[in-house]
């Protein structure tokens, strides 16, 4: 599959729109994948090129903040096994499941709409930590791994608030959870891609973007939410998920 940008113009924003979103995402704590996706949406790429592209972002951002969790020990393999051993083989799963366009612009359009109310909503750590069960650690992890090879994103938005709530985590626990999580859901969505045959976008299209994931993750990262103002970023963040959302639904639901 060999996808390109039409113009010189068009070449250059791209990245740097996703450059922008990895930089703002990072500086509130979240990896970004829900709003790579937003901007390949409101670009018009097709199904096929977000879904590879958003997984392989998601790697890349992931495993750098992988490493820097648990370089700074804040990372518990008790709390993300329970939800990985499920959400691993559920993401290979939806990686591999070919969805039309229609059912692709629902799908993420309503994960993008849950996303921006996310970003709006500021859960409260509860107040004291409690043991996870696999009853409830299962099934999040399958449905939210099934999301991850099936649109892109990774889980991590909703993981995150999930343990903070339950008091299976803090909040420190719970991004060092979350950032691997995402990274192995991404790996299996791939994995899950690839053994269809359904192709992959081309590498001057891809690098770009990586890089730019890369970079603006990073930054993002180094600046922190005590440098900017997080809940203005959260919300003009939000304000994009919103936008392509509605534009992916009225895509998935017109005749």
């Amino acid at each position: 599959m060999r996808v390109g940008i039409s113009s010189g113009m068009a070449a250059l924003l791209l990245p740097l729109g996703l450059l922008l979103i990895a930089v703002l995402y990072a500086s509130v704590g979240h990896g970004g994948a829900s709003g790579y996706i937003a901007v390949m949406a409101l670009t018009g790429l097709p199904p096929e090129t977000i879904r590879p592209t958003a997984l392989m972002m998601n790697v890349a951002v992931a495993g750098i903040a992988t490493a820097q969790f648990a370089g700074a020990g804040h990372f518990r393999w008790a709390v993300l096994w329970p939800f990985a051993v499920a959400a691993v083989p559920f993401a290979w799963l939806g990686g591999r499941l070919p969805l039309g366009a229609g059912v692709f612009g629902i799908l993420v359009g309503g994960v993008l709409l849950l996303s921006a109310a996310r970003l709006f909503w500021r859960p409260k750590e509860a107040g004291t930590t409690r043991p996870l069960t696999l009853a409830w650690a299962l099934p999040v992890g399958a449905v939210l791994g099934l999301l991850s090879g099936l649109v892109g994103v990774g889980g991590g938005i909703f993981l995150t608030p999930l343990l903070l709530m339950a008091g299976w985590a803090r909040a420190k626990v719970a991004a060092a959870v979350s950032a691997p999580f995402i990274l192995l859901n991404s790996l299996a969505g791939l994995l899950g891609w690839w053994g269809q045959g359904q192709g992959w976008p081309s590498p001057e299209f891809l690098a770009p973007l990586l890089l730019a994931a890369i970079v603006g993750g990073s930054l993002g990262g180094w600046l922190g939410s005590r440098r900017l103002a997080p809940e203005g970023i959260k919300r003009a963040l939000a304000v994009v998920l919103l936008v392509a959302g509605l534009k992916m639904l009225g895509t998935g639901l017109a005749p």
